[in-house]
């Protein structure tokens, strides 16, 4: 080359990294699309292992002892406290799980009587599908008698999704080797890259590594400190099953968005019986304790976790509900953060070379 002259990019061998980038992802697409549920278990089986890796590596600052051995103590500690927890509540949440769920035909007449006793709301309940021999009110009578329907349908979908008592223990046993083991499997996967990618690929999985065992801690704080509120509130409230509720609202948090929505429509109207009133308050307890995770609770998390915009995990949400099941939106954050992720660093930064804010 000769001396005060720069190199041109190659147009040829741009375009032909950008194809060989598209044809990648087309590739990755499919496969997922043909193999989702195998690849949905071995994901979550890697959620596991992350989990499971951050508790040795802490039970090895505290104690010393090898982290290989702290994965099966990890595992052993939550397996014995979990058993323990549902020996000694565990009771009590199935009883007023039953009774959640045979109240609920009662508690959607109270809030329909309500619906109806005003003009908006005979305008809806003339458009609800009306049976041959009852009008409105019969229409919201079958639509209570299914309402426990919904939560069977539910239990069914994670059902599916989860599979049988042998899968959960094969996803178990894959976290547990994938967690004593991860370096094994991690290297076997970065030969299958060409050597001068090996790095670049390495740096990427400690990324993703580093952001989803954020995202779970700062996920399991944020279920906890939403149960516990929603608890307390609905006892203050002395709102009837406070406890399987404060339960429900923990649990499906970990759905951003719908999950809230869904744990507070279901207070609602399991407090309906007790006057509308209460559920009045329900409502605006459950606003509250919303407005205090958005605004104060995740920022304080986020300054140690994974902040997603918010459009873009409602995005994926969807995508995953209609790709997948529904059950998979569980796992529909985390997915995100992976996408981003790769995006960011094999498509923007690898093949666009716009490495701007990395």
């Amino acid at each position: 080359m000769p001396p005060g002259t720069e190199a041109r990019p190659d147009p040829l061998a741009n375009g032909l990294r950008i194809a060989a980038g598209t044809i990648a992802m087309i590739l990755l697409l499919a496969a997922i699309w043909f193999w989702s549920n195998l690849l949905l278990q071995i994901f979550a089986a890697i959620l596991l292992a992350i989990a499971l890796q951050a508790g040795a590596r802490g039970l090895h600052r505290l104690t010393g002892i090898p982290r290989g051995a702290g994965v099966l103590v990890v595992l052993l500690a939550v397996l014995g406290i979990t058993t323990l927890a549902l020996r000694m509540a565990g009771p009590a949440i199935l009883a007023q799980f039953e009774s959640l769920i045979r109240g609920l035909p009662k508690s959607w007449e109270a809030v329909s009587d309500w619906i109806s006793g005003h003009p908006m709301g005979d305008a809806i309940l003339q458009r609800l599908p009306q049976p041959s021999d009852g009008g409105s009110e019969g229409g919201m009578m079958q639509m209570a008698q299914k309402l426990p329907d919904v939560f069977g349908a539910v239990a069914g979908t994670l059902n599916t999704m989860m599979g049988s008592v042998t899968t959960i223990f094969l996803l178990v046993v894959l976290s547990v080797y994938f967690a004593m083991d991860g370096a094994t499997y991690r290297g076997g996967a970065l030969r299958l890259l060409p050597p001068a990618s090996r790095d670049r690929a390495d740096a990427v999985l400690d990324d993703l590594h580093h952001k989803l065992a954020h995202w779970m801690g700062g996920q399991a704080l944020d279920m906890l400190f939403v149960a516990i509120l929603a608890g307390t509130g609905l006892w203050a409230l002395d709102v009837p099953l406070a406890l399987i509720l404060a339960v429900i609202a923990g649990l499906t948090n970990i759905v951003p968005i719908i999950g809230p929505f869904f744990s507070g429509a279901v207070a609602a109207v399991a407090a309906a019986p007790e006057g509308l009133d209460t559920a009045a308050y329900v409502i605006a307890l459950f606003t509250a304790i919303q407005m205090f995770e958005g605004n104060v609770l995740m920022p304080m998390i986020q300054r140690y976790a994974v902040e997603l915009p918010p459009a873009l995990t409602i995005i994926a949400i969807v995508a995953v509900a209609a790709m997948f099941h529904p059950a998979a939106v569980i796992l529909a954050t985390p997915l995100l953060i992976v996408v981003i992720t790769l995006v960011r660093s094999i498509w923007i930064e690898g093949i666009l070379g716009d490495r701007e804010g990395a």
